[in-house]
């Protein structure tokens, strides 16, 4: 097929921002630090609560991966709006193209790690006589769950593989920016900036089904981002100082008002400054390894309850105690597992699946008649 050329004025001459990918990566593991509380949950059916600080191995040096850990789900938001804009506002076949490269990169993995949790929550339910962790196990969840469309609003909980309720909340994120595209082009700060001032104000307002809102709201900060560094032309000096302003917006909304959504949101994207900033100085690509690094991110999201209860159910077969999880060598053991499951999973499942999927949709795609 031959190669389309970008539509001018629209696309950063950084090719690939490796900090950025590197961040995912780091961003992925912090989830896993506030997850794995999970180990210390027993055989009930809702509102637990962990004694991290006893029962954790190294809380206090860690103390704030293990309570705020998923606060990076907010940040893989705000960097996929940056790389949509990135992507997508100077592709001249974006429209058509957008959904088959999103389902080749997104449904595989999901769809293979929902049937796998269905089969170990049925076994953990057998042994236990309820679900671990996510108890909305029944045929509307899992039928919403095949669609990526569990957590809509029509859910009751969260259900199945739980950490993928923020993909099926950024499926309606895309859809917002798939819509809106055209119109992007023309104003890519003007209109993403009151998408995100919108959506995000509707969550801090209490609306209903917040997940959502606060998913496009992130997501369109992240576009606006993008839109901010490429009609401005800001250089890393200027990402820098915006670091810094939103660091201290971060600290105020922290120490004034107590909020931690305030001090998130700020906090994003002083996270989200500070690694454009550190891309846009690295011109020769010295961090370019931050580029497979970040590959793995997506499969250590998805894989890693998955893990957790396979790892449960063989602790509960053979120790018949999970205080081995209370030792740093068990903690090391799981997060190492999974960043290896990770990398293993996009280099054997991920990538073979995507090339696959998007070859059977250029099969599919209808072939426009030749013409005399």
């Amino acid at each position: 097929m031959a190669r389309v050329a970008p539509l001018p004025g629209l696309r950063l001459e950084k090719r690939h921002f490796n900090a950025l990918d590197l961040s995912r990566l780091v961003a992925a593991c912090a989830v896993l630090f506030w997850h794995y509380q999970h180990f210390f949950v027993p055989p009930v059916d809702y509102d637990f609560q962990v004694d991290r600080v006893r029962l954790t191995p190294l809380y206090h040096p860690l103390r704030w991966l293990f309570d705020y850990g998923h606060v990076a789900v907010q940040y893989f938001w705000a960097v996929s709006g940056f790389v949509f804009a990135h992507v997508y506002l100077a592709d001249r076949q974006a429209i058509g193209r957008f959904w088959p490269a999103r389902i080749a990169r997104l449904w595989p993995l999901h769809l293979l790690t929902l049937m796998l949790v269905a089969v170990l929550q049925a076994a953990y339910t057998g042994i236990n006589g309820t679900a671990f962790i996510y108890h909305q196990q029944d045929v509307k969840h899992f039928l919403l769950s095949l669609g990526l469309a569990h957590y809509w609003g029509w859910q009751t909980n969260q259900s199945f593989n739980g950490p993928s309720w923020s993909l099926s909340t950024e499926i309606l994120a895309y859809l917002a920016f798939w819509l809106l595209l055209p119109a992007l082009r023309r104003l890519p700060v003007l209109l993403a900036l009151p998408v995100a001032a919108l959506t995000l104000g509707a969550f801090f307002m209490g609306a209903p089904n917040e997940p959502v809102f606060t998913c496009i709201g992130f997501f369109f900060g992240g576009v606006a981002t993008y839109g901010v560094v490429l009609k401005a032309r800001l250089g890393p000096g200027a990402l820098l100082a915006m670091a810094a302003l939103t660091v201290v917006l971060a600290w105020y909304a922290q120490t004034a008002f107590h909020s931690l959504d305030a001090t998130t949101l700020a906090g994003t994207f002083a996270a989200l400054f500070a690694m454009l900033a550190v891309d846009l100085a690295d011109r020769r690509d010295v961090l370019k390894i931050g580029r497979q690094l970040g590959d793995a991110s997506y499969g250590i999201y998805l894989w890693h309850f998955p893990l957790q209860l396979m790892l449960v159910l063989a602790i509960d077969a053979t120790l018949k105690s999970r205080a081995i999880a209370s030792q740093p060598a068990f903690l090391v053991f799981f997060v190492g597992l999974a960043i290896l499951t990770g990398f293993a999973s996009h280099r054997w499942f991920e990538r073979p699946a995507q090339r696959g999927v998007q070859r059977l949709a250029e099969r599919l795609r209808p072939t426009k008649p030749a013409t005399a």
